[in-house]
């Protein structure tokens, strides 16, 4: 190693502390408490049963061979005092997110607030408003109760998709790695977010939302998974848990505003970035509609059979 090259071990050592990566580790532990809820049901007898959890959504099988997504959110107290209209937007815009993750198209989501007052909800309702408006998805419906000491919102949403779904439980061992994010965007305030949303225009985040969809259906990858809270690294962890395989990622592969620390961008939370593995034929096609709406799409690693997660940067190579 030169003496002009960073090292990443300290780079790494802070990540594997940082509490949103962590966090992601403890999700685990929910499968536990709900496996077995999982069961036949009169209506779809035997569709129900291989419901998978640990997905950006459930995906529900229809007996015509589409499945219906459902997912949910729910925001932390904290976020919605100190920001409520950019909670009550980012409520809507992640549970959207999650439905595109899996080659899925929101049909509409439904809401449960906890205010003290009408006055005090109004921020809250203008963001989520704003997000509906942008992303062409309405909310229909949901509950709403006042005279309540603290502030609560979850939001959920349904959506369809063609019997191509993406998945983060299809990774494959020799399968390529693509990390597509729009970096069209900045920090939003203070939060380790990188916001690309609320400047962009509704066609431009309506046209991207509808690029996993078109990836699915044109078979050109079955496995995704949308950067959430713990950033790229987080993410990736997951997504290696789910399909109980490894992987090797260069950071040198990995594109970033000049100005932003590897430790920063690795562990943040962008408003439209997907994870995707690929076999090798199929990532130019990939990159490329990606690259027509200009969303950056790197090709960062590939999968690998050994369940660890190598991190390589110039001449060093890291086990996170």
């Amino acid at each position: 190693m030169t003496s002009n090259t960073i090292s990443i071990t300290p780079i790494l050592e802070k990540l594997r502390q940082h509490p949103d990566i962590k966090d992601k580790r403890r999700i685990a532990q929910t499968y536990e408490h709900i496996g077995s809820s999982i069961h036949s049901s009169t209506y779809f007898p035997e569709e129900f049963s291989s419901i998978l959890l640990g997905d950006d959504t459930a995906v529900i099988p229809q007996k015509d061979g589409s499945n219906l997504l459902l997912a949910a959110e729910g925001i932390v107290p904290y976020f919605l005092d100190k920001d409520p209209w950019f909670a009550g937007y980012s409520a809507v815009m992640v549970n959207i997110s999650d439905i595109c993750a899996m080659g899925g198209l929101p049909i509409a989501v439904t809401d449960t607030l906890y205010t003290k007052d009408a006055k005090d909800s109004l921020e809250i309702w203008q963001g989520m408003l704003a997000a509906s408006k942008a992303y062409g998805v309405p909310i229909v419906g949901g509950h709403t109760c006042y005279h309540m000491d603290n502030r609560a919102l979850s939001v959920s949403i349904l959506g369809k998709a063609t019997e191509n779904v993406l998945t983060s439980f299809n990774a494959k061992p020799g399968e390529s790695i693509l990390l597509a994010i729009d970096q069209n965007g900045a920090y939003y305030k203070d939060y380790a977010f990188w916001n690309a949303s609320t400047m962009a225009s509704s066609k431009e985040l309506q046209e991207k939302a509808k690029i996993p969809h078109l990836i699915a259906n044109e078979k050109w990858s079955s496995t995704a998974k949308d950067v959430s809270m713990g950033g790229i690294i987080g993410t990736i962890c997951m997504l290696l848990n789910t399909s109980e395989v490894g992987a090797k990622i260069n950071l040198q592969n990995i594109t970033k505003p000049a100005e932003i620390a590897w430790e920063k961008w690795l562990s943040s939370f962008p408003s439209y970035g997907y994870i995707l593995t690929c076999s090798s034929e199929n990532i130019t096609s990939i990159q490329s509609v990606f690259s027509d709406k200009g969303v950056t799409c790197d090709c960062i690693g590939r999968i690998t059979k050994k369940t660890e997660l190598i991190i390589e940067y110039e001449d060093q190579k890291i086990k996170f």
